[in-house]
C-alpha cells in the first residue's frame, strides 16, 4: 500500500483520521499502532510478526540494558541485541546473494533461499538499533510502556521507507501531543506537495527513463543516454524526497516532527556536501552509528580514509543485495577521501559553476551504478554517455523534444528557486504581496492536490522505488 495509491488516498487514510482524532488521549497510540499493522500486513502479512519480534526483542533489551546500566552485562545485553538485529536484517536481505557469490566463486550449485524481501526492514532495523544504543549510552531516556515502543517502531507514515527516526527525536511526543491546527494545517499542505512530486513529477519523468532503460545501450547516441541517466536521477529523487514529504506531512498532522530528509541535494558543489543533502537521516545514522564509533577523524587521516572506506561500503550494502551497490559506495567513498585529502580545498578555491558540474557528472555516473545491475551494462551505458556511438540520432532529439518542459520543470523543481520566491512573498511587507502569496497559497495547493488525484486515478504507472531496499 504506497501513500500514491488509491486504495491508501481514499479508504485506509480517510478511516485511519476518522479513528484517530475521535480516539481519546492515550487511546490515540492505540489507534496508530493497529492502523500501522493494518497498514504493513496489506502488503506484506507473512512479516508482520518479523516486524513485532524486532520491536519486542528491542523493548525488552533496552529495560535490560537500562536495569544494568554502567556493568559489563549493559554491554553483553547492546552486543546481542544488535547481533539479533543484524542476522534478521542479513539473513532475509542478505542470504541469496551470499549463496549466489558462493557458487559463482567456488563453482558450487547451493539451492537459493528465494526468500522475499520484509518491506522496510532496512528502516525499522536501524530505528531499533539507535534506541538500544542510545539507551545504553544514556543519550535517551528507557521507555517502559510496550505500546509507546511499538508505536516508533511501527509508525506507518515512515515505517516502509523512512525518513530513519531515531527514538529521542519523538520520545516526548509519544506520551503528550497537543492537538494544533497549525500543525495540522502544515502536514495537509507538506502531504500534498510530497503526493505532487510523486506522483506528477517522478512517475512522469521515470516513464523517459523507463523507455531509454529497455534499448539497446551498444546503440544509444550520447544524448539519449544523458537523457536517460537524469531523468532518473529527477525521478529517485522526487519519488524518494515526495514520500519523504509525505511522511513528514502525516507526522505533522498527529503532532510529530520527524527529520527532514532532502535539501536540494541537486544544488551541491561537492560530494561531501551532496551527501549533507541527500537521505539525511540515513548518513546522520551511518555518521553517529558506524563513522564516529570507529573513530572518525580523531585517529589521524589513514584511520579516517579506512573509516570513510566502510561506512561507505555499508552504505552501499544497505541499500540492497548486488555487487553493483558495493561499487555505488565505494565510488562515491573514492570522491569523499579526494576531497578530505586535497580535492575539497581545489573545490573552495575555483568557480562554483565547476564544482556543480563536477558533483553533478559524479553522482550521475553513481545513478548509472546504482540502477544497472550488472557491470557489463554499466560499462555499455557509460561508453554511450561517453558517445561510443555518437554524440546524438534522431531518436535522441525526438525523446529530447518531447520531454523537454518535463525536464525543465523537473531541474527548477529541483532547485531551491521556488522555495525562496515563496519565501519572499510570505515575508513581503507589501500588503498586495502577502494578499497575493495568501490566495495562492491556496489555491496551488488545491490545483496541485486535484491534479495528483486525477493523475493516481487515472495511471496505471505508479512505482515506488525505495520499496526495494
Amino acid at each position: 500500500m504506497v501513500f500514491s495509491s488509491i486504495l491508501f488516498l481514499f479508504r485506509f487514510l480517510p478511516i485511519f483520521m476518522v479513528c484517530y482524532f475521535l480516539a481519546p488521549g492515550r487511546a490515540k497510540n492505540l489507534v496508530i499502532f493497529l492502523g500501522s499493522l493494518i497498514f504493513y500486513a496489506w502488503g506484506e502479512p507473512v512479516y508482520v510478526g518479523l516486524m513485532l519480534f524486532s520491536t519486542v526483542s528491542d523493548y525488552i533489551h533496552g529495560r535490560l540494558i537500562d536495569t544494568k546500566r554502567g556493568t559489563l552485562a549493559a554491554k553483553g545485553l547492546l552486543v546481542s541485541s544488535l547481533i539479533i538485529n543484524l542476522l534478521l536484517l542479513g539473513f532475509f536481505k542478505y542470504a541469496d546473494f551470499l549463496i549466489q557469490s558462493i557458487n559463482v566463486v567456488t563453482g558450487a550449485e547451493i539451492p537459493l533461499l528465494e526468500l522475499g524481501l520484509p518491506i522496510g526492514i532496512s528502516f525499522y532495523t536501524f530505528q531499533t538499533m539507535s534506541y538500544t544504543i542510545d539507551v545504553y549510552r544514556g543519550e535517551a531516556k528507557v521507555q517502559k510502556n510496550l505500546l509507546d515502543f511499538a508505536v516508533f517502531v511501527t509508525m506507518f507514515p515512515q515505517l516502509i521507507a523512512g525518513p530513519i527516526v531515531k527514538y529521542r527525536q519523538i520520545a516526548e511526543r509519544l506520551h503528550d501531543r497537543p492537538f494544533k491546527i497549525q500543525g495540522v494545517g502544515y502536514g495537509v499542505g507538506r502531504f500534498v506537495t510530497g503526493l505532487a512530486k510523486k506522483v506528477l513529477l517522478a512517475n512522469n519523468i521515470g516513464l523517459l527513463w523507463n523507455t531509454i532503460k529497455e534499448m539497446d545501450y551498444g546503440g544509444i547516441s550520447a544524448l539519449t543516454a544523458w537523457l536517460g541517466i537524469v531523468a532518473f536521477a529527477l525521478q529517485i529523487y522526487f519519488d524518494f524526497s515526495g514520500y519523504s514529504d509525505m511522511a513528514i506531512g502525516l507526522g505533522a498532522i498527529m503532532g510529530f516532527e520527524f527529520p527532514e530528509n532532502f535539501n536540494y541535494p541537486y544544488i551541491s558543489r561537492s560530494i561531501t556536501e551532496f551527501w549533507r543533502r541527500w537521505h539525511i537521516s540515513l548518513s546522520s545514522w551511518f555518521r553517529e552509528y558506524v563513522y564516529i564509533p570507529l573513530g572518525g577523524n580523531r585517529k589521524g587521516l589513514p584511520r579516517q580514509i579506512v573509516n570513510i572506506l566502510i561506512v561507505w561500503m555499508l552504505t552501499g550494502i544497505w541499500h540492497g543485495a548486488g555487487w553493483n551497490f558495493v561499487l555505488w559506495g565505494l565510488w562515491f567513498a573514492v570522491f569523499l577521501i579526494a576531497e578530505k585529502l586535497f580535492w575539497g580545498r581545489v573545490l573552495s578555491k575555483i568557480p562554483g559553476v565547476f564544482g556543480y558540474v563536477y558533483c553533478l557528472v559524479v553522482v550521475l555516473v553513481g545513478w548509472v551504478i546504482f540502477e544497472l545491475e550488472s557491470v557489463g551494462a554499466v560499462g555499455a551505458y557509460l561508453g554511450a554517455m561517453l558517445g561510443g556511438n555518437g554524440l546524438w540520432d534522431r531518436q535522441a532529439l525526438y525523446l529530447g523534444r518531447e520531454n523537454l518542459v518535463l525536464l525543465i520543470i523537473g531541474m527548477l523543481a529541483a532547485t531551491p528557486l521556488v522555495t525562496k520566491a515563496v519565501r519572499r512573498m510570505r515575508e513581503s511587507k507589501e500588503r498586495y504581496v502577502k494578499v497575493f502569496y495568501e490566495l495562492s497559497e491556496k489555491v496551488v495547493s488545491v490545483m496541485l492536490l486535484l491534479l495528483a488525484i486525477a493523475y493516481v486515478v487515472d495511471a496505471s504507472y505508479n512505482p515506488f522505488l525505495y520499496f526495494r531496499f
